[in-house]
């Protein structure tokens, strides 16, 4: 089922215009979204980021919050979909072949409710594998990564790397050298028992996922700290893991070629993962 201004289409039928400055140029904002038991996992979060990344690029969304997701739930409820994924896009809108957004009239809205694998599902328990790229996060003050615009090639060339050596993810970091996050994922790793994870402000999305799992070490009494990280720091942790909207939790047992604690998920990592599952199935049965 695919929403685009106000219709619905199917799969085969859902088309933009090839002027969409979506399509010509990356300008425009996403978010992926997480389906669970029926109801969308922190809908406002994800409408909040969508919103607040839409300001900072001067896109003006067609549609109150509030609406917005309320048609997202009625396609979820339409669907009987219990478990999924959805894709909200709100590009500039149709413009001509120049770069000019202001020859855009109207911003076009994009729900996509579907379904999305990230992993294998032998890699929850196994873990993952990953390479650092050679490539480095865009600057802050070029462009501020916690803006989710539809321009991804920076994290999409890294990915390539990554596949490329035989793993599925890469460690990104800034022109500093400090570590920001994966190409789809953030990144938390854990010495002596607390757990870390780079702040967003040096280059890395403020995640969703993220941010659950933040509140979790808080409420459960787990130490963890957002602290500026090398690649010594992951390369001696005792745990790795990622989190993000499509992932969710996947552990992490090597990077570049060094093997984290002793190659295989850790307790605390099982422990969060854990926390998380019970926190989805919660807020689920609240908004029933």
């Amino acid at each position: 089922m695919i929403y685009i201004d106000g219709k619905i289409y199917g799969k085969e039928d859902a088309k933009i215009s090839v002027f969409d400055h979506g399509l010509l140029y990356g300008d425009g904002v996403f978010e992926g979204i997480r389906i669970y038991h029926g109801r969308i996992f922190r809908l406002k979060a994800h409408l909040d980021r969508l919103y607040n990344s839409a300001q900072a690029i001067r896109l003006s969304i067609p549609m109150e919050k509030d609406k917005l997701g309320q048609i997202m739930q009625d396609m979820v409820d339409n669907e009987k979909k219990k478990d999924g994924y959805i894709r909200l896009v709100v590009t500039r809108g149709v413009g001509d072949l120049g770069i000019n957004p202001y020859l855009c009239k109207k911003a076009s809205i994009i729900i996509i409710v579907d379904n999305i694998q990230l992993f294998p599902p032998e890699y929850y328990t196994k873990g993952v594998r990953l390479k650092t790229s050679s490539l480095r996060r865009v600057g802050v003050d070029t462009f501020d990564p916690r803006i989710k615009s539809l321009n991804y090639l920076n994290n999409i060339l890294a990915k390539i790397e990554a596949l490329d050596a035989g793993c599925l993810e890469a460690v990104i970091l800034n022109k500093e050298g400090y570590v920001t996050e994966c190409t789809g994922d953030n990144i938390f790793f854990v010495h002596n028992g607390k757990i870390m994870t780079p702040p967003c402000y040096i280059g890395a999305l403020e995640g969703i996922t993220r941010g659950a799992v933040l509140e979790l070490c808080l409420k459960t009494g787990m130490p963890v700290e957002e602290r500026n990280s090398t690649l010594y720091d992951l390369y001696t942790a005792d745990e790795c893991f990622l989190t993000g909207s499509g992932a969710e939790l996947v552990p992490v047992i090597e990077i570049d070629g060094r093997t984290i604690g002793n190659g295989a998920p850790g307790k605390i990592t099982a422990s969060i993962t854990k926390a998380f599952n019970r926190l989805v199935e919660q807020e689920a049965k609240v908004c029933q």
